[in-house]
C-alpha cells in the first residue's frame, strides 16, 4: 500500500574535472558532485572529517553554570545521580556521565526509569527516592527540558537539578541550577543536532577543559547514542561517530565486544549501519521490555564473564521484542482499513506492550504512508508513541492538539504523549483536522543519487571507494542508485523463504542482488521480464572471494513512462539514460511494419505507450518514433511529435545518420 513515487534521476551525471584529476573514480565523483562537492579541497574537507569540526562546549547556553555545579560537587564529594532515558541515547548518556563522575571519586547513582511503570522523564517518586539515598544533585541526560513541575518539586526538597537535553524546548524552561539544551532560544552553539549523549559528552569536555582525552574515553558511547537516535551525521556528529567507530574497532569495551560476538558481528567491519541495525536494537530491547538496567550494566561492565551473560540476555530480550512487535503490527494493520481514509492513524488498545508500540507505529507509517499514533491504555490513561510521515511536523501537531493531552514531547518526526482514555476520540478528530489543514505539499518520494546505465561503474574498486563517505546515516545517507529496465534473469527465495535473491542483466553483464524481507509474488515481478531496482552497492565476501552485490531497497516491474514522456517532449538531457535502449535495424523494421498507412502518434506519453508492440521496451519504441519523425517518415503540422502521421518520402531514409541516433550511439555504455 506504500504510495512512494519513484523519482529516477534520468539526467547524465556530472564528473567534475578537478575530482577526476585528483584521482577520484567515476562513481565516487558523481556522488560527490550530487552532494555539492566539486573541487579537490571540498572533497578533502568532507572525506577527512577532522577534529576541526568540534565546537567549544561553552558556546552552549547554560553550559558554564552546569560545569561549575558539577565541579563543586566533585570538590565537595557530593552524592549525585544521573537520571536518563530508557532508549539507547539515554542509556549511553547515563553510562557516560556516571562513569566520569565515578572516576572523580564520587558516589553516583545511575537512574533509568522503567518505561512501563514510570514512563518517560523525571517523576516525583524517583526524585524522592534519590533524596532519601542522600543524593543532593541530579543531572538529567536526554530528558528533563519540559519537566517544570518536577523541577519545582526537586527544589522544594533542596535537591539541585542540572538539566541536559536535546529535545524541543517549551515556552518556559525548568527553574533548575542549570539548563543545557542547544535548542533553547538564543543558544549560540553551532550544532543544533547533538544527541542527548552528545550534550552529556560536551558537559564532560567543559569540566575537563579539553576534548581530546574525553573522546578517547567516550567517543564509542557517543557514536552509539548518536546513530541510534538518528541524528544527522554531518559536521561535528560525523566526526564523533567516525572517532567512535575507530575506537570500537580497535579496543571495544568488554560489554560491547560481548554483544557484538553474540550478534555475530565482525569488529573489523563495523560501520554506522552496524550500530544502527545490529547493536542499537539489542540495547533498545532492554528498555522496551522494562529492563534498561541490563543494557547499562553491560556498557559499564569490566568483567568479560559478566558481559557475556548480559549480552546473551539482551539478545534473548531482542528476540522476544521482535515476536511481540510482529503480533502488535499485524493486529494494528488489520484495524487501519476501518479508520477514516487519508487521515492520521490513531489506534489505542489495552493489551499492547508500551515498549514496542513505537516500532509498530513506524511499520504502519511505512505501510500506509500516514502519520501514526499508537496508544497503550492502562487504568484509564494512555501512553502513546507517534511517528510522522514525510515533512509533517508531529511536535507542532501535538502542540495544536494539546488540549486533549495530559502531556507530550519529542521531535518533528517522532514524539510521545500521554492521554486520558476518554479523550482518544477527541484527539483523533483534532489531529485529523490539523493534518488536513497542514498537509505537506510534497509527499515522500523514492529519490536516489544516480541511474546506472554502464556496468563499468560498479567495479569492486568503484564500490569500495564509496566507503570514504562513511559514516552513513541521517543527512549523509548511503548512495542510493537505480537500475531501470534491466532483465530479471533469475529469482530465488533464501533464508527460509523470508528473503529474495535476484540476478539481473545490465548490458552484457550480470549483477547479483539481495532483497531482505520480501517475496517475489508480493512485488509483482517475473523472471524474464524487465524491472526497475533501487539499491545500494556493497562488497560481498564468500569463501575468500569478493564480488559486487546489490543491496536492494525497492523493486517494481519496469515503468518507462517518465523517461518516454521526457523523450517525446524533446528533453535532450535524458538521452544518456535512453542510450541502453538504442534501437537496432530489426527494431526499426518491426515498428515500421506495425504502424500501417493510417498510423498517427497518440497524444500523451501513456497513449503512445499503449501503441507499443508487445514485448518491446517502451523507450525503444519511442526512440524509433522520434527517429522516424526526424528523417521525415512521420510528419506533423505542429512542433512536437504528438499527432504525427505516416508520410511517404522519396528514396530511402538513412536512419543511422539522424542526429538522435548519433547521440544515442555516442552515449551508449561500453558494456
Amino acid at each position: 500500500m506504500n504510495r512512494k513515487e519513484w523519482q529516477i534521476p534520468y539526467e547524465a551525471p556530472a564528473y567534475p574535472e578537478e575530482l577526476k584529476q585528483a584521482g577520484y573514480g567515476p562513481l565516487l565523483s558523481a556522488v560527490l558532485a550530487l552532494r555539492g562537492v566539486r573541487t579537490k579541497r571540498e572533497a578533502g574537507a568532507l572525506l577527512s572529517c577532522g577534529s576541526e569540526t568540534l565546537h567549544d562546549p561553552l558556546l552552549m547556553s547554560g553550559m558554564a553554570q552546569a560545569r561549575d555545579r558539577l565541579l563543586r560537587a566533585i570538590a565537595d564529594r557530593e552524592t549525585v545521580a544521573v537520571f536518563g532515558d530508557y532508549d539507547v541515547d539515554g542509556i549511553t548518556s547515563t553510562c557516560l556521565l556516571t562513569d566520569y563522575l565515578r572516576s572523580k571519586g564520587l558516589s553516583c547513582y545511575p537512574y533509568i526509569p522503567d518505561r512501563n511503570g514510570e514512563g518517560y522523564g523525571l517523576n516525583r517518586g524517583a526524585l524522592q527516592a534519590l533524596w532519601e539515598k542522600g543524593v543532593r544533585l541530579v543531572i538529567t541526560v536526554d530528558c528533563g527540558i519540559t519537566a517544570l513541575e518536577e523541577t519545582d518539586y526537586a527544589n522544594s526538597l533542596g535537591l539541585d537539578l542540572v538539566i541536559t537535553d536535546h529535545h524541543e524546548c517549551g515556552a518556559a524552561l525548568p527553574k533548575a541550577a542549570a539548563v543545557v539544551d542547544c535548542r533553547q532560544a538564543g543558544d549560540r552553539y553551532p550544532n543544533k543536532h547533538l544527541a542527548g549523549v552528545g550534550v552529556a559528552l560536551k558537559l564532560v569536555c567543559a569540566c575537563e577543559g579539553e576534548q581530546s582525552s574525553v573522546l578517547d574515553r567516550y567517543a564509542d558511547l557517543a557514536a552509539i547514542g548518536t546513530v541510534a537516535d538518528v541524528m544527522p551525521l554531518v559536521d561535528e556528529n560525523r566526526y564523533l561517530v567516525r572517532r567512535g567507530l575507530e575506537q570500537l574497532t580497535k579496543a571495544p569495551r568488554p560489554g560491547i565486544a560481548a554483544i557484538l560476538r553474540e550478534a555475530s558481528v565482525r569488529t573489523e567491519k563495523l560501520s554506522a549501519s552496524t550500530l544502527g541495525f545490529s547493536l542499537a536494537p539489542r540495547l533498545n530491547a532492554a528498555g522496551r521490555l522494562g529492563s534498561p538496567e541490563i543494557a547499562a550494566r553491560l556498557l559499564m561492565s569490566r568483567d568479560e564473564a559478566e558481559a557475556a551473560a548480559l549480552a546473551a540476555e539482551l539478545c534473548r530480550l531482542n528476540r522476544s521484542r521482535q515476536d511481540i512487535e510482529l503480533e502488535i503490527w499485524r493486529e494494528a494493520a488489520a484495524l487501519v482499513p476501518q479508520l477514516e481514509p487519508d487521515a492520521p492513524i490513531v489506534l489505542a488498545n489495552e493489551h499492547w506492550h508500551q515498549g514496542v508500540i513505537g516500532i509498530a507505529a513506524s511499520r504502519l507509517v511505512e505501510q500506509f504512508s500516514l502519520p501514526t499514533v499508537m496508544i497503550c491504555l492502562n487504568g484509564g490513561v494512555g501512553k502513546g508513541s507517534c511517528r510522522s510521515f514525510g515533512s509533517f511536523n508531529l511536535y507542532e501537531a501535538l502542540s495544536a492538539c494539546s488540549e486533549h493531552l495530559l502531556g507530550y514531547g519529542g521531535h518533528a518526526l517522532a514524539a510521545g504523549l500521554s492521554i486520558s482514555a476518554d479523550k482518544v476520540e477527541d484527539f483523533r478528530r483534532a489531529l485529523t483536522a490539523y493534518y488536513r489543514a497542514n498537509r505537506p505539499k510534497e509527499q515522500p518520494a523514492l529519490r536516489g543519487d544516480l541511474l546506472i546505465t554502464d556496468p563499468s561503474m560498479l567495479t569492486l574498486e568503484d564500490v569500495r571507494s564509496l566507503d570514504l563517505l562513511e559514516p552513513f546515516g541521517n543527512a549523509n545517507p548511503k548512495p542510493l542508485l537505480f537500475l531501470s529496465g534491466v532483465m530479471l534473469e533469475a529469482a530465488s527465495a533464501v533464508g527460509g523463504g523470508r528473503h529474495l535473491r535476484l540476478r539481473v542483466r545490465l548490458g552484457r553483464s550480470t549483477l547479483e542482488g539481495i532483497f531482505f524481507s520480501h517475496r517475489l509474488e508480493e512485488l509483482g515481478l517475473r523472471e524474464g521480464e524487465r524491472i526497475d531496482l533501487a539499491f545500494t552497492p556493497q562488497i560481498n565476501e564468500f569463501r575468500g572471494n569478493e564480488s559486487v552485490q546489490l543491496l536492494i531497497s525497492a523493486a517494481r516491474p519496469h515503468d518507462g513512462t517518465e523517461l518516454c514522456r521526457r523523450l517525446l517532449e524533446g528533453d535532450g538531457r535524458v538521452l544518456w539514460a535512453a542510450a541502453p535502449f538504442c534501437p537496432e535495424r530489426a527494431d526499426f523494421v518491426r515498428v515500421w511494419r506495425g504502424l500501417g498507412s493510417g498510423f498517427t502518434v497518440a497524444e500523451g506519453p501513456e497513449a503512445v505507450l499503449a501503441q507499443c508492440p508487445p514485448g518491446m521496451e517502451p523507450e525503444k519504441f519511442c526512440l524509433c518514433l522520434l527517429v522516424f519523425w526526424e528523417v521525415g517518415l512521420l510528419r506533423s503540422g505542429g512542433s512536437g511529435i504528438y499527432g504525427a502521421h505516416v508520410a511517404a518520402i522519396d528514396g530511402k531514409a538513412d536512419l543511422e545518420a539522424s542526429r538522435l541516433m548519433r547521440a544515442l550511439r555516442a552515449a551508449a555504455p561500453a558494456g
